[in-house]
C-alpha cells in the first residue's frame, strides 16, 4: 500500500492509497483525536459505503450528516448545516470532521471543520477519482459563490486521507473520466515522462485495472504533495496546479454550477490555455495535439461549450490568481513545463477568448 507523506512540519499527514482501505479501521482511528466524529457524505455515496465506514467506526460516538449531491449544493448555506450538526451534538474542539466523497463534500466539510469552533480534527475519504489524485490533498477547502467558483473558504489541512480505489468501482463513469482530466494536468505541467506514461496507459486507465490506477493516483499525489509542502497557500509554484482551472472555473460559473463536471470544465480550460500558449509563442502545435489527442481519448471536452463572451470574460478576471487587477494565466512551454504568467497583451487574449467562444457556438 503506497503511502505519500505531505510534509508540512507539526500539520504533516499521510496519504493512504489501496484496495479495500475504508474495512481498515486502524488507519482511521490512527488519526482521530477522540471518539466523537461527524460523518458528512451525500446521498449517492451513502448507500454504498456509509455502512462500512460506520462499522469500521463501531467504537467511536459517530453522527452522520447525509447531504444532496451536486455542485449547485456546494453553498454556505449547507455548510451551516454541517455546523448546526456539530453545535446539535455537543462535539468540542476535540472532535473530527470526517469526509466520505467527492471532491464537494470535501471542500464543504473541510470549510466546517476549519470554522467550528476556530478549528477542529478533519479526515478525507475521497470516493471520486478526482478527490483522490487532487482536491482531498493540499488543504484547499471552499464553497462557490454565485459570482464565482470556490471564492470563500480557506486552507486547512486534513489529518490524513483514506483513498480507497475500490470505491472507484462503482464511480459513475461520467465522473470517472472527468477525474481523469486532473491527472492529466500534473503529467503537463510537471512531469513530462508521466504523461508518455498516460498515453499508453490510458485503455488500462479506462478499463479501470487495479494496477493502471494505483500507479496514476500515487504519482499524482506525489506530485501534489511536493507542491503542497514548498508552497501550502499558493504563493508561486502551487498556482501551477490550476493549469486549466482559470478558464474551467468560468467554464462552471457562466454556464452554471452542475451542468458540466469539474474535471469537464477543467479539461476545455486545459485546451484553451495550451491553445493560448501556442499563441503566444511559448508552446508547440505538436504539442497542442498530442494535449486534444490524450483528452479525446478519454471522452473529455476540448472546447467550451457556447458562452456569452461578457459573462465569460468578467467570469476570468474574478479569479483568485488576479493580483492589482491583472489576470495572470498559468501557461505551458513545453509538455511537463508550466509557468504563471501575465506578461501577455490583453487585447490577444480578447482576440483568442472571443474566437475560441465564436468557434463553440
Amino acid at each position: 500500500m503506497p503511502i505519500i507523506n505531505v510534509d508540512l512540519g507539526a500539520r504533516s499527514y499521510p496519504i493512504h492509497i489501496g484496495t479495500g482501505l475504508l474495512s481498515r479501521p486502524g488507519l482511521i482511528a490512527a488519526a482521530l483525536p477522540s471518539r466523537d466524529v461527524l460523518i458528512v457524505t451525500n446521498d449517492v455515496v451513502a448507500p454504498l459505503y456509509l455502512a462500512t465506514l460506520r462499522e469500521a467506526l463501531s467504537g467511536y460516538a459517530t453522527r452522520e450528516l447525509i447531504l444532496p449531491d451536486g455542485e449547485r449544493y456546494k453553498t454556505l448555506d449547507t455548510v451551516s448545516a454541517i455546523l448546526d450538526e456539530l453545535v446539535a451534538a455537543g462535539f468540542g474542539r476535540d472532535c473530527t470532521v470526517l469526509a466520505l466523497g467527492g471532491g464537494v463534500i470535501g471542500d464543504m466539510a473541510g470549510f466546517a471543520a476549519a470554522c467550528y469552533q476556530r478549528g477542529v480534527g478533519f479526515v478525507q475519504v475521497p470516493t471520486t477519482l478526482l478527490a483522490q489524485v487532487d482536491s482531498s490533498v493540499g488543504g484547499k477547502t471552499a464553497v462557490n459563490h454565485s459570482a464565482g467558483k470556490n471564492l470563500i473558504g480557506a486552507f486547512y489541512q486534513p489529518l490524513c486521507v483514506i483513498a480507497d480505489t475500490a470505491a472507484l468501482v462503482t464511480l459513475d463513469e461520467r465522473e470517472y473520466r472527468a477525474g481523469l482530466a486532473e491527472v492529466f494536468k500534473y503529467g503537463l505541467i510537471l512531469d513530462r515522462d508521466f504523461f508518455a506514461w498516460l498515453e499508453l496507459a490510458l485503455p488500462a486507465l479506462l478499463r479501470r485495472e487495479p494496477e493502471a490506477l494505483e500507479q496514476a493516483i500515487t504519482r499524482s499525489c506525489e506530485i501534489k504533495a511536493d507542491i503542497v509542502a514548498r508552497d501550502e497557500t499558493e504563493q508561486g509554484i502551487r498556482a501551477l496546479l490550476n493549469l486549466g482551472h482559470t478558464f474551467g472555473h468560468a467554464i462552471e460559473a457562466v454556464h452554471g454550477y452542475g451542468r458540466w463536471l469539474h474535471g469537464e470544465a477543467v479539461a476545455a480550460g486545459m485546451m484553451m490555455a495550451a491553445q493560448f500558449s501556442v499563441r503566444v509563442g511559448s508552446l508547440q502545435a505538436s504539442a497542442v495535439s498530442r494535449i486534444e489527442a490524450l483528452l479525446e481519448a478519454a471522452g473529455l471536452p476540448t472546447r467550451p461549450p457556447p458562452l456569452q463572451y461578457q459573462r465569460f470574460f468578467a467570469a476570468l478576471h474574478r479569479d483568485k490568481k488576479v493580483q492589482a487587477g491583472q489576470l495572470r494565466l498559468v501557461l505551458l512551454d513545453d509538455i511537463g513545463r508550466a509557468r504563471l504568467t501575465s506578461e501577455f497583451a490583453g487585447d490577444e487574449l480578447e482576440r483568442f477568448l472571443h474566437q475560441s467562444l465564436e468557434a463553440a457556438a
